[in-house]
């Protein structure tokens, strides 16, 4: 195993790190047994990092069982605080006793706010987060405060400047280097000493699936033969910046690979006839995408509350995802999010001002395309998801945080 220090916390830690979001199924619950094993199997070839949140079902209760018997004592232990679940400065003690409950342990080594905004975290400073920070690092309840951001350059870059965070947490792959936080708020982060965590490498498994015949017959070109997952990792694992990279690992032959690919796959290690492999398929991806944003945000503000970039990204994603995911990522995004109380972006809202035209880098008929999203993702089927998730999501999260809550007081 390649191991990698963050240089804010001095800790020596596995490149490849255990995202424990998506454990193996059976029936309607977690395979646990399997789970377990998956886990162990992993640290014992090296893994030293897992990544958990409270919100992800029962992942913490498995972790917390994969981890007894001697197994705490070889990893450091990452999981996240759902700010939404946060309604006063009492509830932030409630839930981290809760998870350290769930994880069996007296102490997690890397705590982050969990999917942070700007408008979140001003919310939570006005609730007393600071102090919280400072006193639960004291009595040693966790070691490392950090956040997960899926916020654009600008908004990132802004959560970073705000505090004395030891680190971060990103989406970044070969599609995302100027989406989301993007390469410019990578290097923004690790600039200012934050050690940077990847996640979605694979793009949710997207970038491992069987590619679109153009991107593979590119991929058939190299000398070496590499799957598409593989060659997506090492391009995140060749970033300088990078500390550990996620991968949800479920399938044993994924463990296997992706334990293999992080031995060697070294900070600066591929050569430049590769990068320019990846290059093509980036290139290739992009012709198959629907819009040519790059996601610059030259075009942002908009007057109408369009979140532009947003809107052609999920529009862009039709092409290398599930259309039925893509869709739902959309409605969180900018459909007023899953639970109904979010903000509204939508490609409909916009209204023809052309102020975007003007700016356009890549001088997109930014209007005209706007109307082609609505059109794809705005149809009574997502009208019909929008129905039924918001209210369901709205009633989870009401009740999760209920649970969590009364957990607290037992």
């Amino acid at each position: 195993m390649q191991y990698r220090t963050m240089k804010s916390t001095g800790d020596r830690l596995s490149a490849l790190g255990f995202g424990c979001m998506r454990f193996p199924r059976k029936g309607v619950g977690v395979d646990v047994d399997r789970a377990i094993s998956q886990v162990r199997y992993a640290i014992d070839h090296g893994v030293n990092y897992l990544d958990t949140a409270l919100i992800y079902g029962s992942s913490e209760t498995v972790v917390g069982r994969a981890l007894a018997g001697g197994y705490r004592e070889k990893v450091k232990l990452a999981t996240k605080m759902p700010p939404y679940q946060v309604r006063k400065r009492e509830d932030m003690d409630r839930l981290l006793d809760v998870q350290l409950q769930n994880l069996q342990t007296d102490h997690i080594d890397y705590y982050l706010l969990h999917s942070l905004t700007v408008k979140e975290w001003e919310r939570l400073k006005g609730l007393g987060i600071a102090d919280f920070i400072r006193t639960a690092k004291t009595d040693g309840r966790f070691r490392h405060i950090g956040f997960s951001s899926h916020n654009g350059t600008a908004d990132f870059v802004q959560l970073v400047d705000d505090f004395a965070w030891d680190f971060c947490q990103i989406q970044y792959n070969i599609l995302d280097e100027t989406n989301q936080a993007g390469k410019d708020g990578m290097q923004h982060a690790a600039a200012k000493g934050l050690g940077v965590v990847i996640m979605e490498p694979l793009r949710g498994g997207s970038l491992a699936k069987m590619p679109p015949r153009e991107v593979q017959a590119i991929w058939d070109e190299a000398d070496v033969k590499r799957s598409p997952a593989e060659w997506a990792l090492r391009w995140v694992w060749n970033h300088p910046e990078v500390t550990v990279v996620l991968s949800g690992m479920n399938d044993e032959r994924h463990i296997e690979e992706n334990l293999r690919v992080a031995t060697d796959a070294l900070p600066g290690s591929m050569t430049e006839a590769e990068l320019a492999l990846v290059g093509r398929v980036k290139a290739a991806y992009g012709r198959l995408m629907k819009v040519a944003c790059t996601g610059c945000r030259y075009c942002m503000p908009c007057p109408a509350g369009v979140d532009i970039p947003a809107c052609f990204e999920a529009y862009n994603n039709l092409s290398v995802e599930s259309p039925l995911v893509v869709k739902i990522k959309y409605l969180n995004a900018v459909g007023g999010g899953l639970d109904g109380n979010g903000r509204m972006g939508k490609a409909s809202q916009c209204r023809n001002c052309n102020k975007c035209v003007k700016v356009c880098t890549q001088h997109i008929d930014i209007p005209g395309q706007l109307k082609e999203v609505a059109r794809a993702m705005e149809g009574p089927e997502m009208k019909a998801l929008g129905f039924v998730l918001q209210p369901m999501f709205g009633a989870f999260m009401k009740i999760s945080r209920w649970r969590n809550m009364r957990k607290a007081r037992v």
